[in-house]
């Protein structure tokens, strides 16, 4: 059997991605992936000195700078050009086919932001430099998958991009997705934006005037979708058994729920793009960065979901 063959980014070289990606690889069983490592090798040694384990199996490629130099917990442009370039590697490597998939360890994206940086994101650079318009964010564990209609954007904008066209665009999306890792019929899940749903229009408009529009759109094309759903009880119902996907319209909505039920059993994965992408579902850590406290079992979650993603869809 062919193993999948996955790219692996260091992330912030200030945050905690070091530490987790050599605590996460360093007992990875090997009869799983093939997995290469995009980072610096200084200092991703200084992270298993630190974290005490043994990474002299790891298959690690130099990219870009050295950056053991940089103090741990500090944001900065030099920290920022290097995470950029690791992913921008891997992005290289998944369109070339040397790669199935990528996982990425955490970035600062304040230090993208002082780096010059093009985008402002993981999710925005995948979808841009792979040339995709029909994009998601899931978040993920074994008891709940929630995808998100808005990202990174201030709340007040949040509610003037939820429109039926974009909605209608992630349920037709979650639901390729979920036909692709082997749910013939997924049940999916639209929750609202306000209070019950908005009532009848009671607690406000979005509900009517966008997304139970999409849903019954969908549900004319055959997609199995439900909702407009109260958001305080559909991921409940959801982590019950009773849907395989919720459809969250801001980020925090979606988030809360999966990162509630575990940090380190959550999984972020980009759907849409023409290869597999997972990563954690926390952040850099500055303050414990390069302390050798930093739990790596997201990390580890994510490289074992994006090796499930490549299995289901056929790719490896």
């Amino acid at each position: 059997m062919t193993l999948p063959r996955l790219a692996v980014t260091m992330g912030d070289p200030s945050g905690i991605g070091p530490e987790i990606t050599v605590g996460a690889l360093a007992d990875f069983p090997k009869d799983r992936a093939e997995i290469i490592v995009l980072g610096d090798v200084a200092r991703l040694r200084r992270a298993a000195r630190i974290t005490g384990v043994d990474a002299s199996g790891l298959k690690i490629r130099q990219t870009g700078e050295p950056t053991d130099h940089l103090p741990f917990g500090q944001v900065s442009a030099e920290a920022g050009r290097a995470s950029y370039g690791y992913v921008e590697a891997a992005i290289k490597m998944a369109l070339s086919s040397e790669v199935d998939g990528i996982v990425t360890a955490p970035i600062q994206k304040e230090a993208w932001h002082a780096a010059g940086a093009e985008f402002a994101d993981h999710t925005s650079m995948l979808a841009a430099l792979t040339e995709t318009p029909r994009h998601a964010m899931m978040l993920a564990n074994d008891q709940l998958r929630t995808v998100l209609v808005t990202t990174h954007v201030p709340l007040a904008k949040a509610l003037t991009e939820i429109t039926t066209e974009r909605v209608l665009g992630i349920i037709e999306l979650a639901h390729d997705e979920m036909r692709a890792i082997g749910i013939e019929q997924p049940r999916i899940a639209v929750a609202g934006v306000n209070p019950h749903a908005g009532e009848g229009g009671l607690f406000g408009d979005e509900e009517t005037h966008a997304i139970r529009p999409a849903v019954e759109a969908a549900v004319k094309a055959g997609i199995g979708a439900t909702g407009p759903h109260p958001p305080d009880t559909v991921f409940m119902r959801a982590r019950r058994g009773e849907f395989d996907i919720v459809v969250a319209q801001y980020h925090d909505q979606g988030l809360i729920p999966v990162k509630l039920l575990g940090i380190e059993d959550g999984v972020n994965v980009t759907l849409g793009l023409p290869f597999v992408r997972t990563s954690v579902d926390h952040g850099t850590a500055f303050d414990i960065a390069g302390t050798g406290r930093a739990a790596a079992g997201s990390l580890r979650y994510a490289i074992g979901s994006a090796i499930d993603f490549v299995r289901a869809k056929g790719i490896r």
